[in-house]
């Protein structure tokens, strides 16, 4: 690229000097005047045709060692959500890129794991998944091409057109798609893009690679071996960060911890391992009735907390009503039906991480000293201070 500017720019130098001499010769040969015009505006086409090269050249040298630094960051991240933003913002330089896409064969639950830029929601679920030759074979590329009916394209003129994806790869084997779109009609992505597009990828698949390992052993750090919860460590750390979130920004928090109710008793009687199995079989009910967005832990023993970001008080005491069920519906083996004593609370707005959860597990053995099978709500506004009698007299 370095010698491409150099040598343009000793052509533009050239012809200014050219130019130069030719403006002298017109001044002393008043007779050649239309011969030297047409020279003199031949002369100025070439050089507005060699500017345009030279800023085009200086345009894409600019865009490339942007890339380049993209690129270059992308070995210095382990984390997944990270390499896959810079990878996409990688793909963006691409000439005519209006959006691109990563889809990662086996993201969480069997799903494909997708990031995008430049793409709406129903967009990305339309170009989500990437399918290769029928054969099974892995192609270079795969090309895409969308038509629309004339109403469709006249009610949204910013539709995606076409588009072309290549394999991610790493030295176990495929990964997934990099993928970039046009929404021009007129655009296409020919051999050049192509290869632009496979080189991102080759250098993008080794940091995805590093960044899914990472993950996934983290994941496993964070899980409790017996019940597929959330650890105890887990639990604490994403408590204090979800309680710190809704105090900044003024959000609701809710908790619900509880236990099995006369496990001590079921473990001495059907011994260690046996009860070990009841637990994980009443966790896996559990997360037959939590939503995706609330965290289900063991935080030790047969005792258990559920996290509820954007949930009050009431949301938490249906959650406990529902896991209730979901535990107490069938029997257990050799156990029979099992009962669930629970404290819930909302967050306070003179709570952290430990109070809020000391005042819900304080509300779950008040629940046990109350019988088996109930929730307690822990009060969930700040006591109110001491009235003064300032003005009353003996």
């Amino acid at each position: 690229m370095t010698i491409v500017l150099a040598a343009l720019s000793a052509g533009l130098a050239m012809l200014v000097v050219v130019l130069a001499v030719l403006l002298l010769t017109r001044r002393s040969r008043r007779s050649a005047d239309d011969g030297i015009a047409a020279a003199v505006a031949e002369m100025n086409t070439r050089m507005e045709s060699i500017v345009r090269e030279l800023s085009q050249a200086l345009e894409h040298a600019e865009e490339q060692s942007r890339r380049d630094r993209v690129l270059g960051a992308l070995a210095r991240s382990i984390d997944l959500d990270e390499v896959l933003a810079r990878t996409l913002e990688a793909t963006s330089a691409l000439p005519g890129a209006d959006a691109g896409l990563v889809a990662l064969a086996d993201g969480a639950d069997g799903k494909p794991l997708v990031a995008t830029l430049g793409l709406s929601t129903q967009e990305a679920e339309r170009e989500g998944v990437i399918a290769g030759p029928p054969n099974g074979r892995s192609a270079r590329s795969v090309s895409i091409s969308y038509r629309y009916a004339a109403e469709e394209q006249q009610a949204n003129g910013s539709l995606i057109h076409s588009g072309i994806a290549v394999p991610v790869e790493c030295d176990s084997g495929m990964l997934g798609h990099l993928a970039v779109f046009t929404r021009s009609p007129e655009r296409s992505f020919g051999e050049a893009e192509l290869r632009e597009l496979q080189e991102l990828a080759a250098r993008a698949g080794p940091a995805i690679d590093n960044a899914k390992r990472f993950r996934e052993a983290r994941q496993l750090a964070d899980l409790d071996a017996l019940t597929g919860l959330h650890n105890r460590r887990f639990f604490h750390e994403t408590l204090a960060r979800e309680v710190a979130r809704a105090q900044r920004y003024d959000r609701t928090l809710a908790l619900v911890v509880f236990d099995l109710d006369d496990f001590k008793a079921i473990n001495d009687r059907i011994g260690h391992l046996a009860g070990d199995a009841v637990l994980a079989e009443a966790a896996e009910r559990v997360r037959e009735v939590v939503r995706s967005a609330d965290i289900a832990c063991r935080v030790g023993g047969d005792e258990f907390a559920v996290i509820l970001p954007e949930s009050t008080v009431v949301d938490a005491d249906q959650l406990y009503r529902r896991i209730q069920d979901a535990v107490a519906s069938r029997p257990i083996a050799n156990v029979g039906t099992l009962l669930l004593s629970a404290g819930v609370t909302q967050l306070r707005r003179d709570d952290d991480a430990r109070s809020f959860f000391q005042r819900a597990d304080d509300a779950l053995y008040k629940a046990k000293d109350a019988g088996k099978g109930r929730v307690v709500a822990a009060q969930t506004e700040p006591p109110a201070e001491p009235r003064s009698d300032r003005g009353s007299t003996a």
